[in-house]
C-alpha cells in the first residue's frame, strides 16, 4: 500500500480536523463495505486455491485415492477430504 501524504491529497479544513485526532502517524483508512474485496483476490491466491481444488476434485472424480492427491498435492488426507468436502457442498447448495 503506497504512503499518500494527506497534505496534497485532502482539503485544508478536513486536514485540520484530522489532526485533532491524529498527528504524525500512519492511518489505514478501510474501503467502503460494498467495495472490500475477498481474501486472496487482489494477489491471486484465491484463483490459485480454487484452481488446485478443481484439479484435486477432477482426479479423485477419475479414481485417484486420497492417499495419491495427499501425496501429488503436498497436503495431508485430511487436508484434501476438506477439499473434497467442502467443494461437493457448495455444489450441492446451488442446485
Amino acid at each position: 500500500m503506497p504512503y499518500i501524504n494527506a497534505d496534497t491529497l485532502l482539503p485544508p479544513d478536513l486536514l485540520k480536523e484530522i489532526q485533532k485526532y491524529v498527528q504524525g502517524a500512519l492511518v489505514y483508512i478501510p474501503r467502503l463495505p460494498e467495495q472490500r474485496l475477498g481474501w486472496g483476490r487482489k494477489n491471486g491466491s484465491r484463483d490459485a486455491l480454487d484452481r488446485r481444488d478443481a484439479s484435486i476434485l477432477t482426479l479423485k472424480a477419475a479414481g485417484y485415492s486420497v492417499e495419491k492427491l495427499a501425496d501429488q498435492y503436498g497436503l495431508s488426507p485430511d487436508g484434501i477430504r476438506k477439499v473434497l468436502y467442502k467443494k461437493s457442498s457448495r455444489r450441492r447448495t446451488r442446485v
